[in-house]
């Protein structure tokens, strides 16, 4: 592990690559939440703090995201600096071979991934969910045309299934292929249902993990218990808050937030830096792609970055929010 001094660095897996524990991604953000000024003065701040991996996808504002991170990053440091990763699957047109992990449309959605980053290649290329419509194999082989002209450095999944990623694998390995190199889950303390099985299978075939939605976009910062959400939060905003309107709507959820924030303060954090640092002690896991609004969440999150637990606060953590299977 690297330190610079603000955020630490763990290699990505079984790759050579070092990545921040905390990332920075453009999910729900980036041409939607926020704008190129903000954005600008964000992806800056993150990397005079050490974060190096900046995270976006082709469908993440159909496009926007990517050009918005495109007209930055490049301007803003040199390519040696960052690692940049991408997405495909979502259909990003009417066309029918315009979406999944058809050949055709993974060769044409990274050239123009590729045009919209303003850069000549990805390090990380994430296959965004399983496609049941193209055999894997063909998926598997898109891959390693991929790396092999330079697009791309390492190839991934996402949201994929325990037995869906150890069959990539397995079959990577029998056919002298190269293998995924990263996984991104969800995962938070809300949502730990790959500690029963994924994170173990990403262990076994050498994966990285590098998760998404690690404070449950927002709630475990505790900035919604026991209010109405802040104007301009994601809770707010109705075409946003899809994917957290049952969390916020949730009272029990609620009452283990206010918790957390308490215990929290007993050991001089914020209960958004005790949400990433219990993920951070899993071994599996590389980093954590947080989504900040702003500079003052940015730099709150980063301070998460090398903190230790003791295990009597893990324990209590744990009791406020189970681990799977428990």
């Amino acid at each position: 592990m690297y330190y610079n001094g603000r955020v630490k660095y763990r290699r990505l897996g079984n790759t050579g690559l070092l990545v921040s524990e905390i990332a920075y991604g453009t999910w729900l953000t980036f041409g939607a939440q926020i704008d190129e000024g903000q954005a600008g003065r964000i992806v800056r701040r993150a990397l005079d703090l050490g974060i190096n991996y900046f995270d976006t996808a082709d469908v993440y504002g159909k496009g926007r995201a990517e050009e918005m991170l495109g007209a930055i990053l490049p301007r803003t440091a040199i390519r040696q600096d960052w690692v940049l990763a991408t997405k495909v699957f979502f259909p990003m047109s009417d066309s029918v071979n315009n979406r999944g992990l058809s050949r055709k449309h993974i060769f044409d959605s990274i050239n123009d991934s590729l045009k919209r980053l303003r850069v000549e290649y990805v390090d990380l290329y994430y296959c965004h969910r399983y496609d049941e419509n193209t055999p894997l194999v063909e998926t598997i082989q898109a891959m390693q045309d991929l790396i092999h002209a330079g697009k791309i450095l390492h190839w991934g999944v996402s949201e994929w299934t325990s037995d869906q990623i150890a069959e990539a694998s397995s079959k990577c390995k029998a056919n002298g292929w190269i293998p995924p190199a990263v996984n991104q889950p969800r995962y938070s303390l809300i949502h730990r249902e790959i500690e029963a099985r994924i994170l173990s299978v990403c262990d076994y075939h050498t994966l990285g993990v590098a998760v998404v939605s690690p404070l449950a976009e927002g709630v475990l910062t505790a900035k919604y218990a026991g209010r109405k959400p802040p104007a301009g939060s994601r809770g707010q905003i109705t075409t946003l808050n899809m994917f957290m309107r049952a969390t916020l709507e949730n009272s029990d959820i609620e009452q283990r937030v206010v918790k957390l924030a308490r215990l929290a303060s007993d050991y001089k954090l914020t209960a958004a830096q005790l949400s990433l640092a219990m993920l951070l002690q899993r071994r599996e896991v590389d980093c954590v792609i947080i989504g900040a609004t702003s500079l003052a969440q940015l730099e709150e999150n980063v301070k998460a970055s090398g903190v230790r637990l003791s295990p009597e606060l893990v324990d209590a953590v744990n009791e406020l929010f189970p681990p799977a299977g428990v």
